[in-house]
């Protein structure tokens, strides 16, 4: 029986030598796509520049809902996604949901495509 680790996407990227020292391998560029597909919709993009720029390093969902005309639930959809890829944590204090970012993330996808590092 053989077993394959299995990296998160935020793993993935952390392990990973910047694109311009070495070609990623085909498992490499599979584990990164999540975090690049999560932050390829306009609107999470926004959002991951929000939470990220917030005072304090985070944001409350009812800061986040304002900036955009779109409904509640559709802003948490993308708050979602963008949990789920890595790239935000979130902690629920009574009724609000408060989401800060994932610096080693987005430090991470940084030194990939900026060739910092590592």
């Amino acid at each position: 029986m053989s077993m394959s680790l299995q990296l998160t996407p935020v793993e993935a990227v952390a392990c990973c030598s910047p694109l311009s020292r070495e070609p990623l391998s085909e498992s490499e560029a599979e584990g990164i796509v999540p975090l690049l597909k999560a932050l390829a919709d306009p609107v999470r993009l926004r959002l991951m520049s929000l939470v990220a720029s917030h005072e304090g390093g985070e944001a409350c969902v009812c800061d986040l809902n304002d900036a955009f005309e779109l409904s509640q639930p559709t802003i948490s959809h993308h708050l979602k996604v963008l949990h789920e890829a890595g790239l935000l944590e979130r902690e629920k204090r009574r009724v609000w949901v408060y989401y800060r970012a994932r610096t080693d993330a987005l430090s991470g996808l940084a030194a990939l495509i900026g060739g910092q590092g590592q």
